[in-house]
């Protein structure tokens, strides 16, 4: 199965990824028929667990979308887990020096070029017997976090590490890293400065730069920024948002009535 992802940005297009938190295949499901090109299961901040990341991976099978996972750490155990689960892309919280970069790479490709161990046991079947391991190290997709002030300085040396596809930058931590308030969708200089010399760096290595925002309007800015990956917040905010512009609206239309 080749991986959407890659093939949309060979195309030159940006990838519009949903996340998911909840533990549940029948959000999965729902979430997969929605139009996004990837799905994110994530296990740091979300409640997912690995048996959740499996059964919302089983339940987006029959759709067109892309399964990847936000592992909780840079760990070899989780990280390998996670690709023998049957995720085709790795998105790994706090890589803040080139080392950690490697490493995540050795952890997620097998030899000869990293470490992963030998056991695909549902991401097997994305191929006939035994092509798996053949593809796997070229088709899975890595992006390290780069989200705080640490690796905004090591991000040319981050960069220059051989297997990663781009970084993918957490909002909330980079803001937060810098004495500002955690928030999606910043609009700081001096946080705009830091997105435009990622993007211009990854360009010039021919990498995607991934973001995650809080809706539309920050996707699109960002896709007008130069970002190749966009995340529409997460599917609680999702929720919760619709759920609450209909609860107020309710009230405001039924004029004191409710």
């Amino acid at each position: 199965m080749p991986n959407k992802v890659k093939q949309i940005w060979a195309s030159g297009k940006a990838v519009v990824n949903a996340w998911l938190a909840i533990p549940s295949g029948f959000t999965a499901e729902m979430i997969a028929q929605c139009g996004f090109d990837s799905v994110t299961v994530d296990m740091q901040h979300g409640v997912q667990d690995y048996l959740s990341m499996v059964q919302c991976f089983q339940s987006m099978h029959g759709h067109p979308v892309t399964p990847m996972v936000r592992v909780p750490w840079n760990e070899p155990g989780i990280v390998g887990k996670v690709l023998d689960g049957g995720a085709y892309g790795v998105i790994c919280p706090m890589i803040n020096t080139v080392q950690e970069a490697k490493n995540l790479v050795a952890y997620s490709k097998y030899p000869p070029h990293g470490v992963r161990s030998n056991g695909p046991i549902r991401a097997g079947m994305y191929g006939s017997a035994g092509s798996y391991q053949k593809t796997a190290n070229d088709d899975i997709v890595l992006l390290p976090m780069m989200e705080t002030k640490t690796a905004v300085e090591n991000m040319e040396a981050i960069l220059d590490v051989q297997g990663i596809d781009g970084v993918y930058i957490g909002p909330s931590d980079l803001g937060f890293s810098y004495g500002l308030e955690p928030r999606l969708d910043r609009t700081e200089p001096e946080i705009l400065k830091i997105y435009e010399k990622i993007v211009k760096e990854c360009e010039k290595r021919k990498l995607h730069p991934g973001i995650h925002c809080g809706g539309a309007d920050g996707a699109v800015r960002a896709i007008n920024m130069g970002f190749k990956l966009v995340t529409l917040s997460n599917e609680v905010g999702l929720m919760s948002t619709y759920a609450k512009m209909q609860v107020n609206q309710t009230r405001k239309d039924a004029g004191g009535k409710a």
